[in-house]
């Protein structure tokens, strides 16, 4: 029998070791080791870094945030700053950005505490002073009053009326951004049904979502509107904004705002997706959005909520997502009345049809495979009046489908978008 010289799971530790801490101090480490130390350091390579790190269940990221946490719990700062100084400077899969950095520490304020928190701040600006050239990022002088929730943005209302409530995100990355995303709701919502969506693309771009007239924060003036209405509405922000031309992602009666806008301002539309959405009715769906407006000038917007929601999402999705769906028929029945039947009257009167081949920008068009309001048919028209748009089907999918399939659709979105 014969016997192998090399203790495996020390080397594998020690190899792990010097991937997530670096060679630099591994060596030190081990040079510094003594007749009290040495012991210590050959059960730390095996049982932490082998045993543990060496496990394959958990990406070293993750790994790294894990320690980051508990040694701030703990208030174990010595071990803390050494994986701050490593995550910051080590490996690409166990690197954390400074950005992340802050979003561990962010969360640590309220699982360990505000004071540990604030301790744990403190030595990490103290290691970016350091560090912070060679993975270039600079500490500089911000203001708290002007910070704001990187998942909701910066909000505000346009000086123009009637009055435009949006929210802009910037990009993440801290770079310029790659375009300027605007995103346009449906009839009923307003800009949180595009949050995870926004806060996806806001990776490198900047974001721009906002409520329609009659929505949200934003003003309902009286009487009725038409979509020239909301798409000068559209240039009124992007104008104030100083956005130049945008990638415009409109859902329904925001796809409808968005062909008009290409239409009528044309220099401020450099490509479109127009998801969920016609260019325009029969006669008889006209007649219907006749009637629901004076049913809900006599009964009020609860009188055709739950069937709305039966149109925004088909069944198997009403019954899986209760309480998603509780949220949208809140957030309709909850939107000012005025602003509700002026925006039917827009969306009823929509009519581009004749006008999809003045449309010279690039154009992806989602529809749903279960959509009864805007049928692929509709979309259909869309794709082959707009000169080179495309048609992409969402499977599964009825009205709403960025909440629906809201994994298929931001996929999309984002493919259109990585190649603009």
């Amino acid at each position: 029998m014969s016997f192998d010289p090399l203790d495996h799971d020390l080397l594998r530790g020690l190899d792990q070791r010097r991937a997530v801490l670096g060679d630099a101090w591994v060596e030190r480490s081990l040079a510094n080791a003594n007749t009290f130390t040495a012991d210590f350091q050959n059960f730390i390579t095996r049982y932490a870094w082998h045993d543990i790190w060496d496990r394959p269940g958990l990406p070293r990221k993750t790994r790294r945030t894990i320690v980051l946490a508990i040694t701030i719990a703990l208030g174990r700062w010595e071990e803390y700053e050494l994986h701050v100084r490593a995550a910051l400077l080590g490996d690409a899969d166990s690197r954390l950005t400074p950005d992340e950095l802050k979003e561990v520490l962010m969360q640590s304020a309220i699982y360990a505490g505000v004071p540990a928190a604030n301790t744990a701040f403190a030595h990490a600006a103290a290691i970016l002073r350091d560090v912070g050239p060679q993975i270039g990022y600079l500490l500089e002088p911000a203001a708290p009053l002007e910070s704001v929730h990187p998942g909701v943005g910066r909000e505000g209302r346009t000086d123009s009326r009637p009055a435009l409530h949006y929210s802009v995100r910037a990009p993440r990355n801290g770079r310029r951004p790659r375009h300027t995303v605007v995103l346009s709701h449906a009839l009923g919502c307003d800009l949180t049904m595009w949050d995870a969506l926004a806060n996806r693309l806001a990776a490198d771009c900047r974001v721009i979502a906002y409520d329609h007239r009659g929505h949200g924060s934003s003003d309902a003036p009286a009487g009725a509107y038409s979509m020239a209405d909301l798409a000068d509405d559209a240039a009124r922000l992007l104008r104030e904004l100083d956005t130049g031309p945008v990638v415009w992602i409109g859902l329904s009666m925001g796809g409808m705002a968005g062909q008009e806008l290409a239409l009528r301002h044309p220099s401020l539309v450099g490509a479109l997706v127009l998801a969920h959405t016609t260019s325009g009715y029969p006669d008889a769906a006209r007649d219907l959005w006749r009637q629901r407006i004076a049913t809900v000038q006599e009964r009020g917007i609860d009188a055709i909520a739950d069937a709305v929601m039966g149109r925004y999402f088909h069944e198997g999705f009403r019954s899986a997502h209760p309480a998603t769906v509780a949220r949208f028929r809140q957030r309709l029945v909850t939107t000012d009345v005025q602003g509700y039947i002026g925006c039917c009257a827009a969306v009823g009167g929509v009519d581009t049809t004749a006008r999809l081949g003045q449309i010279a920008v690039p154009t992806l068009v989602l529809a749903g495979e279960l959509d009864q309001g805007t049928p692929v048919g509709m979309a259909r028209t869309l794709a082959d009046g707009i000169p080179d748009a495309r048609l992409q089907v969402l499977t599964g999918a009825s009205h709403l489908g960025a909440i629906e399939q809201a994994g298929a659709f931001a996929a999309a979105v984002t493919a259109f978008v990585d190649c603009l």
